[in-house]
């Protein structure tokens, strides 16, 4: 399917913006929004920052995009969504990678009280070295 079917199958207006943040997204997970910016701008050079910022929310509202928020980092996108991976982290340089779901069924994780919630997800964070800071350190 291509990016323009995509939009339109999720009810979105196809716009030069919308299809510059997906091709964007396309095979470089985890950029913050700067670095889709300036993908972006390379095929649309006169997007405004804005412009990005909203077209990043409504992809992620419209389930298109996954937004992670690592603490201490800027938000990051993805264009891997609906399957409940994780992420890990590194400590020194804030690099992101995924990590799937090893063991058990969606969530990966049985809280031990949901306090009445209908539990759909589980985010969990790993948190590490990356092996290129490893072997600096």
């Amino acid at each position: 399917m291509t990016d323009t079917d995509l939009l339109r199958q999720h009810g979105l207006r196809v716009t030069a913006p919308r299809l510059a943040v997906l091709d964007a997204l396309e095979g470089h997970a985890h950029l913050d929004a700067d670095a889709v910016l300036q993908r972006v701008r390379t095929a649309v050079p006169t997007v405004s920052v804005q412009a990005v910022y909203d077209v990043l929310h409504a992809l992620s509202d419209a389930g298109l995009l996954r937004r992670i928020e690592p603490a201490g980092h800027p938000a990051r996108y993805e264009r891997r969504t609906g399957d409940n991976h994780h992420h890990v982290v590194c400590r020194a340089c804030g690099a992101v990678d995924d990590v799937d779901c090893a063991v058990g069924h969606a969530p990966c994780l049985t809280p031990s009280s949901t306090s009445g919630f209908a539990v759909e997800t589980a985010e969990v964070t790993f948190w590490g070295l990356c092996p290129t800071c490893r072997a600096a350190g």
